[in-house]
């Protein structure tokens, strides 16, 4: 019966039905015993019994439901067909129809008939067993270290903080000043922007109204200033300084050559 039920636990086997053709002479009388061993002792589970007596029929087919009312595959030996008499089944069939009870085991579900809340088992824990950090030698060296470190700076002197303050300082300075070339660059692309949007709405109103055009009278322009006396008298002074600065260049083109 393994290799024909299923597997699965709270299988119950409600109904049995089977078919074969008997194969006797008419005058003969056979007995056909159709049942299953009982797995859990002795005796069967179910053991159904045809009686073929004389007058019946070769090649007669018999069908038969029987109503076994569940009982769970683990009671069910191995099936069997036994003929008593002068004849045989041909063709035999026999079919098991079953149901699965998931509450079979009451701990398949909290709803099942019997289910018991399940209690965790919590282990004892010796509080001797338990981590201490304190005695941890990794730890240990560890604050040893942190400590040796405390010591360390304590001991800088007055010049070293010194230059630990002053290259903090500077840091804090590039920092600002990279902040305003930041904060400038911004206010200078803004200020771009803005003039960029003010020469295109200039070109645009540009466009849209056009150029203004002005004519200027043409014509002849003559001179009106009329001079009284036809010759200009000599300026005598002029005269005299481009005697005098010849005389001059003069006396130092002779001083040259001397």
């Amino acid at each position: 019966m393994p290799d024909v039920l299923p597997e699965p636990p709270g299988l119950d086997i409600d109904t049995v039905i089977y078919n074969y053709t008997i194969r006797k002479e008419t005058e003969d009388s056979v007995d056909v015993y159709v049942g299953n061993e009982n797995a859990a002792g002795t005796g069967y589970i179910f053991r159904e019994h045809d009686q073929w007596r004389p007058g019946s029929l070769d090649g007669t087919e018999i069908n038969k439901v029987i109503g076994i009312g569940g009982i769970h595959r683990d009671q069910w030996g191995d099936g069997f067909i036994d003929v008593e008499g002068n004849g045989s089944v041909e063709d035999p069939r026999v079919i098991y129809t079953y149901r699965v009870d998931p509450c079979y085991n009451p701990q398949f579900d909290p709803n099942c008939p019997g289910y018991v809340t399940p209690v965790p088992d919590i282990p004892e824990v010796n509080l001797d067993d338990l981590y201490n950090a304190l005695e941890d030698e990794n730890v240990d060296l560890e604050r040893k270290t942190e400590i040796a470190q405390e010591q360390n700076e304590e001991n800088l002197d007055e010049n070293e903080k010194k230059k630990k303050e002053e290259e903090e300082e500077q840091k804090r300075r590039y920092r600002l000043e990279k902040m305003m070339s930041a904060s400038d660059a911004a206010a200078l692309f803004a200020e771009s922007q803005m003039i960029k949007q003010m020469n295109e709405i200039a070109n645009m109103q540009a466009n849209v109204n056009g150029y203004y055009s002005k004519s200027i009278p043409g014509g002849v322009y003559r001179d009106s200033v009329q001079l009284a006396d036809t010759q200009l008298p000599d300026n005598r002074r002029g005269l005299r300084n481009n005697l005098a600065q010849q005389k001059l260049h003069q006396q130092m083109i002779d001083e040259q050559y001397k």
